[in-house]
Parts: C-alpha cells; sequence; structure tokens
C-alpha cells in the first residue's frame, strides 16, 4: 500500500513521515530522510529548497515532494530530486484555517539570511546561528522570525554574513555580538534597552 505515485516518465510525487535532514560536510543541507510505507527513502533537494528550508520541522510531520527522478542504468538505482516539498493533507508543517489546534497568526515571518558558505562557516558562522537561535528564544520571537541559511553573499573574507529583516547587511559578527545585534533591530520586544557598539562588524545597505 504504498504511496509513490508516478506522474510521468520522469517526474514523481511521493508522500512520507519526515525522519531526518541529510546533511554534507557538518553543515550543508543535502537532502531529506521520509519514511513511506514502502520503507525509508532518500530524497535529494533542490538547490533552491535547500537555501529556503525550515529547519525547524519536527520528525514525524508528513510531507508531499515531488520533483523528478532519474534511473542509472549501470547501477540500476533511482535517484529522486525534490522540486518542491509541501505539507501532505494529513501533516502538521503549514498552519491552516481547518487546522483548529493551531492557534499561531498565519502572518508572514520576517527573515534573518546567514550565508551558509565554508569561509563563513569557518569564522564562526555556525555559532552565530547557534546564537541567533537562543537569542530569539529568549526574546519569544520564534513564531516571528525565522533564520535562513543562503548561499555565498559575495564577500568571504569578512565573514562570517547576514543580513537582517530590514535589509541590513553585516560582516564579520561573532556570537557574543548576537545579542546586542538582536536589541538593536528588535527594540520594541527589549524594553528600550541600550545598544552597545559593534567592535567589528561592519553594517552596510544591502
Amino acid at each position: 500500500m504504498g504511496v509513490f505515485h508516478k506522474a510521468a516518465a520522469s517526474d514523481f510525487c511521493i508522500e512520507g513521515r519526515f525522519i531526518d535532514f541529510v546533511i554534507e560536510d557538518g553543515y550543508k543541507l543535502k537532502g531529506l530522510l521520509l519514511g513511506t510505507y514502502d520503507g525509508e527513502c532518500y530524497v535529494k533537494l533542490a538547490k533552491h529548497l535547500r537555501f529556503t528550508f525550515d529547519w525547524r520541522l519536527p520528525p514525524g510531520t508528513w510531507l508531499q515532494v515531488v520533483g523528478k527522478v532519474k534511473h542509472d542504468a549501470k547501477s540500476g538505482k533511482t535517484k529522486l530530486k525534490a522540486e518542491q516539498v509541501m505539507a501532505a493533507k494529513t501533516g502538521t508543517l503549514t498552519p491552516t484555517p481547518a487546522q483548529p489546534t493551531q492557534t499561531k497568526p498565519s502572518k508572514t515571518k520576517a527573515t534573518i539570511l546567514v550565508c551558509q558558505k565554508s569561509d563563513c562557516m569557518k569564522r564562526g558562522g555556525k555559532a552565530v546561528c547557534q546564537a541567533l537561535e537562543a537569542a530569539l528564544s529568549d526574546r519569544g520571537l520564534e513564531d516571528q522570525v525565522t533564520i535562513k541559511g543562503t548561499g555565498c553573499m559575495k564577500n568571504c573574507k569578512a565573514g562570517p554574513n547576514l543580513v537582517m529583516p530590514d535589509k541590513t547587511r553585516y560582516s564579520r559578527i561573532q556570537a557574543d555580538q548576537v545579542p546586542a545585534l538582536m536589541n538593536k533591530h528588535f527594540a520594541d520586544s527589549n524594553r528600550e534597552q541600550p545598544q552597545p557598539q559593534f567592535v567589528e562588524a561592519v553594517a552596510q545597505a544591502y
């Protein structure tokens, strides 16, 4: 009773429960591991999905994945590449009015963009991401602000690089500077706290 639907010779549509992310080089999102009625299934994500995927997706969420399927005649293996990932009808990925258990407002979240390329990661990008997540949690902003990894921001030697929701770009940001950065951009949630200076950070219009 599998749910693999072959829409065309090179297309596929599959539903399954999200098990885990497949990570490359320790931090790069490569694909998803899904549990279907036919067993576990690995689906590679297209590049545009890797940079925008929500890392907070809870295991067990039902997903519907649409994309291209490639058959390797030599090895006999089939490779799936996702072009779209959506919440399945039985899933909980996207709140809708039809789901009374979801009480969160369906408004667009503000987004903080963080470069995920190797130069920025080596200069402390991973710690910055963790500090941002902690700062959002401390301020109760998890439902209002999301963090998304991006490709190269073309300023590698000045990494880590990130872009705040108002399009202000920061370079050379370190984890210990994140609280001050959050105070500056989310002052409403911090009751007029003083604004510490950024020693190494360089802000510029993005």
